[in-house]
């Protein structure tokens, strides 16, 4: 399923692959999180939303998430995108805490996060977090995002993240 917005008269439309040419390689989890999150989340603040006027704020600090974002919301060039801690839920543990965002358009606003169904591995989230990793080690961290990658994306959105 592909993210529709509009831009003036016209409809954009922008598929998985098309954000990561836009990302490039580096966190193809991250660009999965971003895109499952509004493909749960836009379709609950309109039918087609102007790209430009979607605020996000969100606790997940990636550079995937951030850049498929920018690249469907332009969030980022219009000063509407934020990470916060505050949205943050260390109550959820680790492995889910940081995977919160929060749309607004034209008034109303939808919250998702991340279902706990080991979509994220204990394993990527300490050799994310990891300082100074080796090249082996930097290696399996590229394995472990493509793998997240592909399991976010192997479900339906909502079965990936929920409205709260």
């Amino acid at each position: 399923m592909s993210l529709r917005v509009r831009e003036g008269s016209t409809t954009l439309e922008f598929t998985f692959e098309e954000l990561m040419k836009y990302h490039g390689p580096a966190a193809p989890g991250g660009v999965a999180h971003g895109y499952t999150a509004m493909q749960v989340a836009l379709p609950q603040l309109a039918p087609l939303v102007d790209r430009r006027e979607v605020k996000v704020r969100t606790g997940f600090r990636g550079p995937g998430g951030r850049d498929a974002i920018e690249m469907v919301l332009r969030a980022v060039t219009e000063g509407q995108y934020i990470v916060t801690p505050q949205l943050r839920r260390p109550g959820r543990g680790p492995l889910l805490e940081d995977y919160v965002w929060e749309f607004t358009y034209r008034g109303d606003r939808v919250r998702v996060q991340l279902r706990d169904d080991g979509l994220v591995t204990e394993e990527f989230i300490i050799l994310a977090r990891k300082p100074d990793r080796t090249a082996t080690e930097e290696a399996h961290l590229t394995q472990l995002k493509a793998e997240m990658a592909d399991r976010l994306l192997s479900r339906p959105a909502n079965d990936v993240y929920e409205v709260i």
